[in-house]
């Protein structure tokens, strides 16, 4: 377990070490849940955004978004890679440290693809935020790891993953939302070093009423 250390520091660190091409895909469930659920662009805001791979891909789908870390590392790589897309028009970045700040506004999408940290975070907290953050009609993406990945920080752990029933009541919601997904699937990733290996998440989406 590493130990408990300044959010900022640790992902600078994380992110200064780290190749600046990896990341830079979409992550292939938010993208699938995108087109089906979502297919007309609107707005979005991307928590946790690292090198931008989820923002890049709705940017270049039509979307502005809002593209958020802790890391000016990542940001910065984040706006360059938007930039040689021919996406900056379309993608802003906003640091925050989201355990003590958060992006003002509403969104029509609203998306947390491993919102996980080794650093003290109230996760459940922010995911409720995010929740207020999601305009009428429209959705909160959280897709998590369900499965300790061979490249994971946590391999050294004994891990238990809440059921994605859990992940969904964790969000208090109320009768204003509809459940669009709440499962648990598997599928084969690939990890920063080019490994591949079959794993589970919990993916939850949830849509808010249209008033």
């Amino acid at each position: 377990m590493h130990e408990t250390t300044d959010s900022a520091t640790f992902w600078e660190t994380h992110y200064s070490g780290l190749d600046a091409s990896w990341g830079t895909r979409p992550n292939e469930v938010l993208a699938a849940l995108v087109t089906d659920l979502a297919p007309d662009p609107g707005t979005a805001l991307d928590l946790g955004c690292g090198h931008g791979g989820d923002a890049l891909w709705l940017a270049g789908r039509g979307w502005d978004v809002t593209a958020t870390d802790v890391s000016a590392t990542a940001l910065g790589r984040v706006a360059a890679g938007a930039a040689d897309a021919g996406l900056a028009d379309r993608v802003r970045t906003d640091r925050h440290d989201l355990a003590a700040t958060f992006p003002e506004g509403s969104y029509d999408l609203v998306s947390a693809c491993y919102f996980h940290t080794p650093v003290d975070l109230p996760r459940a907290r922010v995911l409720r935020r995010a929740a207020r953050a999601v305009a009428p009609g429209g959705l909160l993406v959280v897709v998590d790891h369900a499965s300790v990945a061979p490249w994971s920080w946590r391999t050294d752990e004994e891990v238990r993953f809440p059921a994605p029933e859990e992940a969904l009541a964790s969000l208090e919601l109320d009768d204003g939302w509809r459940t669009e997904r709440c499962h648990a699937p598997r599928r084969v990733a690939t990890g920063p070093g080019g490994q591949r290996a079959e794993v589970t998440e919990n993916v939850v989406v949830v849509r808010r009423a249209a008033r």
